[in-house]
């Protein structure tokens, strides 16, 4: 029975000790937590499983490791506020992925972001038609904040968008939903310039109506 007692005890003080930690770093909500803070907290849930299961050691001992990564978390933060360069290095910095209606491949290269993240982050948004965005910018979280083009036209009742080519890739059962075939889509493609597969980064089509951005050519100017 002191066992279970004891335990009880133990558990109930660590919680407590954790929420005074994680209270002592700030809040911060979940979806907007930098590496840094995912790091420590992880961290800190791992060692708090440690000392639940170590009842050979001293109990101070067992949860100072716990105390001196919150003070190094908070010791970084507090250097984060004073200089944007460290900042920067720490937690990253934005990237625009969307730039006056224009996809930056080189961008989403860099940040490992593929079409599939960006359309999924863009419907969450209620965005179904990429004609409707100026910029999209990939915060250092992770979250993607838009900032809708003032000019487009609001979709009347409900659409759902369907993209016919993702990356060079045709997508043929988006195709098969609006009941058109390979051979329509390369016809449509030479109607807009007369386009390969693998020169499009993304082509959507909603409401009859097509979405083409083309992929940036990786050829040098010649000097």
């Amino acid at each position: 029975m002191e066992d279970y007692l004891s335990s009880g005890l133990k558990t109930l003080f660590v919680y407590l000790f954790i929420l005074f930690l994680f209270r002592l770093m700030g809040k911060r909500e979940v979806g907007e937590l930098s590496i840094l803070d995912l790091v420590v907290s992880i961290m800190i849930g791992d060692i708090a499983v440690l000392v639940l299961e170590e009842n050979d050691k001293p109990f101070i001992r067992t949860i100072y490791p716990m105390f001196v990564l919150a003070m190094v978390q908070i010791a970084l933060a507090f250097f984060s506020l004073k200089s944007v360069r460290f900042r920067y290095l720490m937690d990253g910095q934005p990237q625009i992925i969307i730039n006056q209606g224009k996809i930056d491949e080189k961008v989403m290269r860099s940040q490992r972001y593929n079409f599939n993240d960006l359309l999924t982050q863009l419907r969450e948004q209620g965005i179904s038609d990429l004609n409707e965005v100026q910029f999209a910018i990939l915060e250092s979280s992770g979250k993607l904040s838009v900032i809708r083009n003032s000019q487009g036209k609001k979709s009347k009742g409900i659409e759902t968008p369907y993209p016919l080519i993702i990356d060079g890739q045709m997508q043929e059962k988006n195709l098969a939903y609006i009941g058109k075939d390979k051979y329509w889509l390369l016809h449509q493609l030479k109607k807009h310039g007369d386009l390969n597969l693998n020169e499009v980064s993304i082509c959507g089509y909603i409401n009859g109506q097509f979405y083409i951005d083309k992929k940036e050519s990786k050829k040098k100017p010649k000097a």
